[in-house]
C-alpha cells in the first residue's frame, strides 16, 4: 500500500490529530510552568509543527485527496469491508496490544476505520489498472516453491522444572496416572506455557533447542518422555501429534501467491496513483514553510510560459 499499514496505524498524523496544525486559538495559553516559567500553547505548537508538521501535513493533504478521488468516482466501501480491514490489522497482533498501540498514539476506533478507509480507496482505485495471470502465478510458483513447503512438525506439551530430582518426581506422577496439564499448571517454571497446561502448539525441527526438538521428534503420539535437559532446565515432554513435511501444490499455493502478486502490484502504483492525484489538484499554500511539499504544476509539454511584458519607458 501507499505507506506501511502499521505505520500509519500508529500515526494519528493521517487524520491531523497533530495539535500544532489544528489551529492558533490560544496561542497564548499556559499549558505548564517550569519554576514560574511558563511554556504556552503557541510554543508547544511550534515545536510540534518543526518536528512532524511537514510530513503531517502531506499525509493530511493525501488523505484530503484520497476521499475526494473517491466520492467523485463513485468508489464506496461496504461495513463489512471495512469490519474485514480493521479485524485483519487487530490479528497482525498478540491480544491486546493493538489496543495499548491506538490508546498511546490518542486514537480510537472510529480513527482507525477512517485510516483504513483511505486505504481501501486506494486498493479499489489502482486494482482496476492490475490483472494478475493465471502465468504470472505459475511462475512465482515455479520459482519460488521453498516458499509454500513446510518440514515435518510436531505438537507437543511439556513440564520444565529446574532440577534432575524434581523431573523424577513429574515423570513418576504422570506414570503414576497424573495428569499432565494439571501437572504442568502446577509446578512447570514455564512461564509461556504453564497455564495452558504445557502447551507448546505445532513446531519446527529448528524452532526449539536442539535437546528437546531430538526427543520430540523421537516420540510416538501419545508417548511421554524421561526427562531431558536443556539449557533452561530439565524438560518432561508429551507427543500430541505428528505433521510430515509439505510441498503445497500449485493449486493449493496459488490463492496465496495471486494475493502476494496482487499486494506488490498495489504497491507499485499506489505510489504514482497519488503522485498524479497531487499534480491534478489545486492546492493552495499559504505557508512558506510548506511550499516544498507542494510545488506549482509545471507546465505540460509544447508550452511556453507567458512572458511578462517588459515595463515600457516614460
Amino acid at each position: 500500500m501507499l505507506r506501511n499499514r502499521l505505520a500509519v496505524v500508529a500515526c494519528a498524523v493521517v487524520l491531523g490529530m497533530v495539535p500544532g496544525i489544528a489551529g492558533c486559538a490560544g496561542q497564548d495559553k499556559t499549558m505548564v510552568s517550569v519554576n514560574g516559567e511558563k511554556i504556552t500553547k503557541g510554543q508547544l505548537d511550534n515545536r510540534l509543527e518543526g518536528q512532524a508538521g511537514k510530513s503531517t501535513l502531506q499525509q493530511m493533504v493525501d488523505t484530503n485527496l484520497v476521499l475526494q478521488y473517491g466520492k467523485s468516482q463513485n468508489i464506496t466501501v461496504t461495513d463489512a469491508e471495512l469490519t474485514d480491514a480493521v479485524n485483519a490489522l487487530m490479528a497482525r497482533f498478540p491480544a491486546g496490544q493493538f489496543d495499548a498501540i491506538i490508546k498511546n498514539q490518542g486514537l480510537t476506533m472510529d480513527d482507525v476505520k477512517n485510516i483504513e478507509r483511505v486505504q481501501l480507496i486506494i486498493r479499489k482505485a489502482v486494482d482496476k489498472q492490475v490483472n494478475i495471470s493465471d502465468a504470472q502465478v505459475a511462475d512465482f510458483y515455479a520459482k519460488n516453491k521453498q516458499l509454500y513447503s513446510t518440514p515435518a512438525q510436531v505438537r507437543a506439551r511439556h513440564i520444565l522444572v529446574k532440577s534432575k530430582p524434581e523431573a523424577d518426581a513429574v515423570e513418576a506422577q504422570l506414570r503414576a496416572g497424573g495428569n499432565f496439564a494439571a501437572i504442568a499448571q502446577k509446578v512447570s517454571i514455564d512461564p509461556g506455557s504453564k497455564m495452558q497446561g504445557g502447551e507448546l502448539g505445532w513446531f519446527g525441527p529448528t524452532q526449539m533447542v536442539k535437546p528437546f526438538a531430538d526427543v520430540a521428534f523421537s516420540l510416538q503420539v501419545g508417548q511421554t518422555s524421561q526427562p531431558v535437559q536443556t539449557a533452561f532446565g530439565w524438560h518432561v515432554i508429551q507427543l500430541e501429534g505428528k505433521r510430515p513435511a509439505h510441498t503445497a501444490s500449485l493449486a493449493e499455493a496459488a490463492p496465496k501467491v495471486r494475493q502476494m502478486l496482487l499486494q506488490q502490484a498495489e504497491a507499485a502504483q499506489s505510489g504514482p496513483f497519488m503522485e498524479n492525484l497531487q499534480h491534478k489538484a489545486n492546492i493552495q499554500v499559504y505557508d512558506d514553510r510548506f511550499n516544498p511539499l507542494f510545488p506549482p504544476t509545471p507546465a505540460p509539454m509544447g508550452t511556453t510560459a507567458t512572458p511578462t511584458p517588459a515595463p515600457t519607458k516614460k
